[in-house]
């Protein structure tokens, strides 16, 4: 099952859709404006809370923490030696990792779980502007997890893409 994400919509305060392929309205992405850290919810159309995505606060590396029924569910983190391309890793509490490897700027990248493919997130099956989809590419696969996933890495690096972005600038002030 394909779902359908609009990209420019992912600032902090902002609520969005994510659509079926179908059209159908799949999940609402609520931000949380005016927290000390990021803070989303992945709801379902009548406004359950499946999943909750937070920036960790005080890591010594850049995390974010998925959470379920107020209990924690994943922590994700950028993988530290990754030369061609974005890497992230998924562990999830009860130990299981999945492994998240691509073009994460691009919405280029995979979900996998010890080499089979979960979920690719993708931007060639789309003409419109500024979304990608996600597809899920296992039947029993937990949706809602698998897009939270998606939304987390892509916010990461896109935070760490302004801080490169803010020391270059420092750095060229000197």
């Amino acid at each position: 099952m394909k779902y359908l994400v609009r990209d420019k919509l992912l600032a902090i305060g902002d609520d969005y859709w994510i659509e079926d392929e179908d059209g159908r309205h799949a999940f609402l992405v609520d931000g949380k404006a005016l927290r000390l850290r990021d803070t989303l919810e992945l709801k379902d159309p009548d406004g359950r809370i499946l999943i909750t995505l937070r920036e960790k606060a005080f890591s010594l590396r850049d995390a974010m923490t998925l959470e379920r029924d107020e209990r924690r569910l994943a922590v994700i983190r950028r993988k530290r030696l990754s030369l061609l391309r974005d890497h992230y890793r998924v562990t999830l509490v009860e130990g299981t990792e999945l492994d998240v490897s691509g073009r994460i700027r691009e919405r280029e990248f995979k979900i996998e779980y010890a080499g089979e493919l979960l979920a690719l997130v993708s931007r060639q099956w789309y003409r419109i502007r500024d979304t990608y989809a996600v597809d899920v590419i296992r039947e029993d696969a937990d949706a809602a997890l698998l897009i939270a996933v998606a939304v987390c890495v892509i916010r990461m690096s896109e935070k760490e893409s302004e801080k490169e972005g803010e020391g270059e600038a420092a750095g060229g002030a000197a």
